[in-house]
């Protein structure tokens, strides 16, 4: 029997599918049936006020929405936060800006690469160069 800590609780429990305890698992099931339940007579809600009126974390009730377990697509103010900067989203991770920025970066730094490389510096200051323009923002 493989044995593990609940991320969540920290008590030890036989490791499961879900990597967490059965009363942490139990837990969250309550915390999503009064994001629903809320959220059907609140439609019109944003994220916030249902985190407010539930005692859910954003946090959580954004892993609910990103299972696919509570659905934006009838909750018009519904939006979860960026994972860069926090702006509210409908989909994906990143928000517009975040993405174009992190492509903009991505394009840049492999634009210095290959500058580097036809200059004939040596792969550890590339390496160094690389790290050093994501440490940057």
């Amino acid at each position: 029997m493989n044995l593990g800590n609940c991320p969540r609780c920290g008590k030890l429990y036989a490791l499961n599918f879900r990597d967490m305890c059965q009363d942490c698992l139990k837990e969250i099931e309550k915390e999503y049936e009064k994001c629903a339940t809320y959220l059907r007579e609140q439609k019109g809600a944003t994220i916030h006020e249902v985190s407010e009126a539930t005692e859910v974390s954003v946090r959580q009730i954004t892993k609910f929405i990103k299972e696919g377990r509570i659905s934006i697509a009838n909750a018009p103010n519904m939006a979860y936060p960026c994972e860069v900067c926090g702006t509210l989203i409908r989909e994906s991770n990143m928000c517009d800006s975040c993405r174009s920025r992190l492509t903009r970066e991505l394009r840049q730094a492999a634009e210095n690469e290959n500058e580097d490389r036809k200059s004939g510096s040596g792969k550890e200051k590339e390496t160094y160069r690389a790290i050093d323009k994501l440490r940057k923002n």
